[in-house]
């Protein structure tokens, strides 16, 4: 577990110094070269720089063992922070969609941006994919909410920028309302992340059960261990990256308390060591008259 957060840290900070330097060429080439889209695109850069953080912390928190006060330990702490990151982007949205659709209304404030910025967007572009695809390949290795969030924190940065991109180029052709509309098309995609992230975030904070094709398999494994003859109800609530289980399971009445304790071991066995994102697993043993089918 410890190495999952190593790993996740590591991709974590790669992303920070990227950002520092991708918003301070952004902010800068919109400020020189006339682009508001451009300087949207590098206060979008800058949200980055702080989700990436929050990660961070996320992840310190989250590897904390267990303690007396937090017995299932901290790992909720990454849904903590993607819900913070999402509340983060959709304020951002609103703030760069605000400055487009003024912008929009007040045309002869609109200037002509240089080539600088388009050049910078394309830059921008082919390294806030290939964040996006190093950050999203340790998240789902390491199943970690905060980090899937941050990945997509830099493809919605991806998106800001084709946007930019095509604000800029339009502008430069002659095009002069395609810079504001380009900064509110950025808004968009930033917010449609942001609201995405938040409803994950806040299910997990909730409690939100796993997939159905992963309780089926939860199942499937206990079934199949012996003296089991049904499996009456599965529970299951996400916990950060990890999964909580609690299980029914009905035994054959004649079976000893030793027995159905054994029972109950060889299935938790058996599912943790099938699917390593389940950290905890509390079996309740029934009693059954039903005789086993063979």
């Amino acid at each position: 577990m410890r190495n999952n957060y190593d790993e996740a840290n590591k991709v974590t900070i790669k992303s920070i110094i990227w950002n520092l330097i991708l918003t301070a060429i952004k902010v800068l080439a919109g400020i020189i070269g006339n682009s508001t889209a451009m300087i949207a695109d590098g206060i979008h850069s800058a949200s980055d720089i702080v989700s990436s953080i929050g990660v961070l912390i996320g992840n310190f928190i989250a590897k904390k063992p267990n303690d007396e006060e937090h017995s299932y330990g901290h790992e909720k702490a990454e849904t903590l922070v993607s819900f913070l990151l999402s509340i983060l982007l959709i304020m951002v949205s609103f703030s760069i969609g605000y400055n487009g659709i003024k912008l929009l209304f007040n045309t002869e404030e609109i200037k002509v941006p240089t080539l600088l910025p388009l050049i910078i967007s394309v830059v921008s572009i082919i390294i806030k994919e290939y964040q996006y695809q190093i950050t999203i390949k340790v998240a789902k290795k390491t199943n970690s909410p905060a980090l899937k969030a941050d990945a997509w924190h830099h493809r919605s940065d991806a998106f800001s920028s084709i946007a930019a991109f095509i604000g800029i180029g339009g502008a430069l052709i002659g095009f002069k309302l395609l810079e504001p509309i380009a900064t509110i098309i950025v808004a968009l995609f930033i917010l449609k992340v942001g609201l995405n992230i938040l409803k994950i975030s806040t299910n997990e904070l909730m409690d939100y059960s796993i997939e159905v094709e992963e309780q089926e398999k939860i199942i499937d494994i206990a079934s199949k261990i012996e003296n089991v003859i049904e499996v009456r109800h599965l529970r299951t609530r996400k916990h950060g990256s990890f999964v909580y289980v609690d299980l029914t399971v009905q035994v054959d009445n004649a079976l000893t308390v030793s027995e159905g304790h054994e029972v109950a071991h060889k299935i938790e066995e058996k599912i943790l060591e099938s699917m390593s994102s389940i950290k905890g697993i509390l079996v309740h043993v029934e009693p059954s008259e039903k005789l086993r089918e063979k």
